[in-house]
């Protein structure tokens, strides 16, 4: 099958945040390709993939960057599929400010969807949301995996609150 998602990194070592957004497709059932690709050192395969990832089945790219994160901007330009991009705290990176800056402060017409510093699982969880928005299964999914976020919140309300009456204690 096709994948309908594609995440790529400019490098292989962003791998340990990217896999979130990974393991959210895994449990949507959602295929989907990993790739490394750098706009900087292989521009002319960035190119190649953003102008055919459409052709190709993909219709979400999450691109993940440290840096100055051009990948997910200059796919962004190259494709009308929606780009979410996640800005990546990298060992040349700002603390990931510099990436979230990067990605977030695109030029008028060329949109970028961006998510947090490290943001991977969220950009998982929108690609998700872009997808269900034509797929009725999907939606019912998206559905229930959000109710089981409010469960998940209640479920450790109750067990804060069994523990008894806590008061701040001011010296």
């Amino acid at each position: 099958m096709n994948s309908r998602v594609s995440i790529i990194m400019g490098s292989a070592s962003d791998m340990g945040v990217m896999e979130a957004a990974a393991k959210i497709l895994d449990e949507f059932e959602i295929p989907f390709d990993i790739s490394a690709l750098s706009a900087h050192r292989t521009p002319d395969q960035v190119a190649d993939f953003a102008k055919n990832a459409y052709a190709k089945g993909v219709r979400v790219i999450i691109a993940g960057a440290g840096g100055a994160a051009h990948l997910p901007g200059v796919v962004a330009a190259m494709t009308p599929l929606p780009v979410i991009g996640v800005p990546v705290k990298s060992a040349n990176s700002l603390d990931g400010w510099d990436s979230l800056l990067s990605i977030a402060q695109m030029p008028a017409g060329i949109p970028v969807a961006t998510v947090a510093v490290d943001g991977a699982q969220n950009a998982g969880i929108l690609a998700v949301q872009i997808l269900a928005v034509g797929d009725k299964a999907l939606f019912d999914k998206l559905v229930a995996f959000k109710e089981k976020l409010k469960e998940k919140v209640k479920k450790a309300n109750e067990e804060l609150q069994s523990k008894g009456n806590f008061r701040l204690r001011v010296k």
